[in-house]
């Protein structure tokens, strides 16, 4: 009597669409998911400003995270082209979550996406996040609030920052991405060349140091990656900045703010790379480069003509 052959379980593969208003919590929550430092996070908001891709696998499952800049109501160029960026990332989703700050609530932000998926006739799952800042009470009312609207398929509460919640979100969303072949290498993490990532190390470490100093048309560019024999790596980047007299306030007195930034970011790439790396940044000024469609090309976004 021959055994019956136990049935194999089918892969699956798709995009997850990380959607929420400015600091509602979904790079931290992206980082959580995969268990790996792929997007820059800061109390900055607007911090993201392209879409970031990351995957994970759970079982036979991979998932293809894709967190998205924050939706607000923008009125710069670059901001318009941030927001649009986000709403695109709705567009091609096989699963799409909304992530919520709990503390804060429906905010005008919030409204505002909540409107635009309705629009879209789009359902997503509501993630209520940063539970542990909320009282019950007042949690419970939020959740039934957001659900009585009509396009969530499912709530989850949970904390990014500490993890709680995460794997069963995960475990789940695992479950619901379409089945199908894998699309990545079982050990890749992000889609980003790491020279790209890189730079992203560098641009948190602004924010964090610079905080409110740091002007919002900053951004920073790999200009070398040289492997060496040894097996450091070097690389050269350039902070540019749009006005001239923003350049003192990167670089510091004597230098010294840039220094910081650099050693803050070496010790992290090191950590990520494992490997030593030379790191050395240039500040530039790179005038009116928020009006240069190639400066966004480079960033993944499009730009808006208007």
């Amino acid at each position: 009597m021959s055994e019956e052959v136990p049935e194999i379980e089918k892969t699956r593969c798709g995009y997850v669409t990380l959607i929420g208003a400015p600091n509602a919590g979904k790079s931290t929550l992206l980082n959580q998911l995969v268990g790996a430092k792929i997007a820059i996070v800061s109390p900055k908001v607007q911090t993201t400003r392209a879409r970031v891709t990351a995957i994970a696998v759970e079982g036979q499952s991979q998932i293809i995270f894709v967190d998205t800049p924050g939706i607000f109501a923008p009125s710069r160029r670059l901001e318009k082209a941030m927001v649009n960026a986000a709403w695109d990332g709705v567009q091609d989703a096989d699963v799409l979550a909304l992530i919520i700050d709990a503390n804060r609530g429906i905010s005008k932000d919030v409204e505002r996406i909540i409107d635009g998926l309705k629009k879209a006739e789009a359902k997503a799952h509501l993630i209520l996040n940063k539970i542990d800042m909320i009282k019950r009470e007042k949690l419970l009312g939020l959740v039934q609030e957001l659900t009585d609207r009509g396009i969530f398929e499912d709530v989850f509460m949970i904390s990014a920052l500490n993890g709680d919640g995460v794997d069963h979100l995960r475990q789940t969303l695992a479950g619901q991405v379409p089945e199908g072949p894998w699309l990545f290498p079982e050990d890749q993490l992000a889609t980003a060349p790491m020279r790209n990532l890189a730079a992203e190390v560098t641009r948190e470490k602004l924010f964090l140091r610079l905080n409110q100093e740091l002007p919002y048309s900053l951004t920073v560019e790999t200009e070398k990656w040289e492997e060496r024999k040894d097996g450091s790596v070097k690389i050269d980047q350039v902070v540019y900045v749009s006005r001239a007299n923003h350049k003192p306030i990167v670089l510091g007195k004597g230098g010294a703010t840039i220094k910081q930034i650099g050693a803050m970011a070496r010790e992290e790439l090191e950590e990520m790379m494992g490997c030593r790396v030379h790191l050395f940044l240039f500040v530039k000024v790179r005038e009116k480069w928020l009006d240069d469609p190639e400066r966004y090309q480079e960033m993944g976004l499009e730009f808006p003509k208007n």
